[in-house]
């Protein structure tokens, strides 16, 4: 049996982080939430996201700041923020950081799943 594909969620909407892993978890993929930045850099070394999916505007450490501080301990994986601005220096900022998407929310189902997508290996 293939091994799901992990995706890590940050996000500090509670209705958020369960409409998107419920999403996710219907498609295949295996989910991990957090609510916050710090919560996901205190998780356990040994779950290997396939994929983050990040809130831009979190309390405490922005997921823009999550990005950066991960890439400063050394990891590259993929990153999907998402965000309820639609501000463009917010999406200039996200894709900046080095994301594959940049989504607005709500974003449609599809989106998400199709970004997701571009990263399968």
């Amino acid at each position: 049996m293939a091994e799901r594909r992990l995706i890590a969620i940050v996000d500090d909407d509670p209705s958020m982080l369960s409409g998107i892993r419920r999403l996710l978890n219907a498609h295949g993929f295996a989910t991990e939430i957090y609510d916050s930045a710090e919560a996901f850099l205190t998780r356990s070394a040994a779950t290997k996201p396939h994929t983050l999916v990040i809130d831009i505007h979190l309390g405490g450490m922005s997921g823009i700041g999550l990005r950066e501080t991960l890439r400063s301990m050394g990891y590259s994986l993929p990153v999907i923020f998402i965000t309820a601005d639609d501000d463009q220096t917010t999406h200039n900022l996200a894709i900046q950081a080095g994301c594959i998407a940049c989504l607005r929310k709500p974003f449609p189902a599809k989106q998400l799943l199709e970004a997701i997508a571009q990263r399968v290996d």
